[in-house]
């Protein structure tokens, strides 16, 4: 069995306590961090390492943005894709080399998007969209079993989100984000790995503002992170759970991980 993690830090030097607490507990084989905020060298390598989690895939950039992977597993960086257009760190990924050896995971941030659903008047919306198709493109190609994971910035479906009409022209539900996604599904066919555990309409939310003063009570929560995998791939996935407590560890993200196993 290996296991998977994904994981919106937003900021891993800020949050390292939290990291170290869902390694302990958790004890994934690989975790994928995205929104670590912080540049390769800044990355705090030495100090996961020494929890066993010593391979390391780092791509990052001062004060925004950036990803990382680390595994318990040997792994080799295999890519970072510039999906943004704009040298902004926001993919890596690796093919594992020990367990599961051959598996392609991908770890990506995608865009939020600003506030305003038009890339008329938000150009940041427009980068979104070009971003996912630029995706989509490279999803065309992909050749071998692939697990991708990450903040996907959309809640594609009306039960990933607390109120499907008042979010509707909302930038991550909007039904130009979700067809641009379903545009990347289907083009590698694409298995969304959390609905098949979780399946719709069951409540599956892994963001809630902080803006909320209490985000249990209020529960306005989005489905914006997510691990899909090469169907091939698919039919191995063994389990998957989400750590909603974390969203009330001290100084938590405002995501909460996701974790997948795989009989491989």
């Amino acid at each position: 069995m290996v296991s998977i993690a994904t994981w919106n830090i937003n900021s891993v030097r800020l949050r390292l306590p939290i990291v170290e607490r869902f390694l302990a507990e958790e004890q994934p084989d690989v975790l994928c961090l995205q929104e670590i905020k912080c540049q390769e060298q800044q990355f705090p390598a030495q100090a996961l390492a020494k929890l066993g989690y010593e391979h390391q895939a780092i791509h990052g950039q001062k004060g925004y943005h950036g990803v990382a992977t680390i595994s318990r597993i040997p792994l080799k960086e295999f890519s970072r894709h510039d999906w943004q257009d704009n040298g902004e760190a926001r993919h890596v990924g690796v093919e594992l080399l020990g367990p599961g050896q051959g598996m392609i995971l991908e770890n990506v941030y995608v865009p939020a998007g600003g506030d305003e659903p038009d890339r008329e008047v938000n150009p940041k919306f427009g980068q979104k969209l070009d971003f996912l198709e630029r995706m989509t493109r490279w999803a065309d190609a992909v050749d071998r079993p692939t697990l991708i994971v990450g903040d996907f910035n959309i809640a594609p479906l009306e039960s990933d989100v607390w109120n499907h009409k008042q979010l509707l022209k909302v930038v991550s539900h909007t039904p130009i984000e979700v067809e641009t996604l379903d545009r990347f599904r289907d083009a590698h066919g694409w298995v969304d790995l959390g609905r098949e555990f979780v399946p719709d309409p069951e409540r599956y939310y892994s963001w809630w503002s902080y803006r909320a003063k209490d985000w249990k009570a209020n529960d306005r929560g989005r489905r914006l992170d997510h691990m899909w995998a090469s169907p091939e791939l698919a039919r191995q996935a063994a389990g998957h759970h989400l750590r909603e407590d974390a969203r009330d560890w001290e100084k938590p993200s405002d995501h909460i991980p996701l974790i997948t196993e795989f009989d491989l």
